[in-house]
């Protein structure tokens, strides 16, 4: 197996500010990319924050030419970026829960949030889901935070052939050891690798848990975030063996 570097990025989000949170993404790709990493993953709606209240006046169409900075710099560092932004895909259309792909070679590609929490669809609609990354000879599923919460969503990564499933997520304190626990139960029940970026900060309300994690293909946690604040938690494959690393951000 060819060597493979992917990364989650726990970011802290200034609710409403997409510049300011443009400014963080940049810096954390730049790290990563330092880093080696080939794949990042932001948390769900990070270059917003979890603000379903203010989706409609964020929604961007995923070209829009606000983001097209993000996608130059993941370009120039090739490095393939996976951001969280309230999307619509039409102007009169529905606002989505989008993870936009921003690949190393320019290209660009939606996952839309497929399964919304419980009163969420008072501002989003369900997306239809993306298609799987292929990175390094391995297939990368994508999932945003409830997606997770649905066995057959997992199982459809695995049935199209994914060795990894990476999430974005907010998971808040007190949901925590539950969905950690469901996702390493993926990965020991599927022998695949599960990686999760969690909101290193408050957002929306909810005080999020950070603990971003990468869990093994036996069900081993390989390595998490100790708490909240910026972080990456890279994961390296070399020779068929991942092994996990945290990397603290301090401003």
């Amino acid at each position: 197996m060819t060597m493979l570097t992917l990364a989650a990025a726990q970011s802290v989000s200034v609710a409403g500010d997409l510049p300011a949170n443009l400014d963080r993404h940049r810096r954390l790709m730049q790290l990563a990319a330092q880093q080696g990493v080939q794949l990042l993953v932001f948390p769900e709606l990070s270059l917003t924050g979890y603000e379903p209240q203010l989706a409609a006046d964020l929604a961007l169409a995923p070209d829009s030419l606000a983001l097209q900075s993000l996608r130059d710099l993941a370009r120039e560092l090739g490095l393939t970026a996976v951001v969280g932004m309230p999307i619509r895909l039409s102007a009169d259309g529905p606002v989505l829960v989008g993870a936009l792909v921003l690949g190393a070679d320019g290209s660009l590609a939606v996952y839309s949030k497929q399964h919304l929490h419980a009163g969420e669809e008072r501002a989003f609609a369900p997306g239809t889901g993306g298609a799987p990354l292929s990175l390094g000879g391995e297939t990368v599923a994508l999932a945003v935070c409830a997606d997770f919460c649905h066995a057959s969503h997992v199982q459809s990564a695995v049935d199209a052939g994914a060795g990894v499933y990476a999430a974005g997520v907010l998971i808040s304190e007190g949901g925590y050891a539950t969905d950690s626990a469901l996702l390493q139960g993926y990965a020991r029940d599927h022998g695949i690798l599960v990686m999760i970026a969690n909101h290193g900060g408050p957002s929306g309300g909810w005080a999020c848990a950070g603990r971003s994690a990468v869990w093994g293909t036996q069900g081993e946690l390989l390595g998490a975030v100790e708490g909240v604040g910026e972080a990456l938690l890279i994961a390296r494959r070399d020779a068929g063996r991942w092994q996990a690393e945290v990397l603290a951000i301090v401003d």
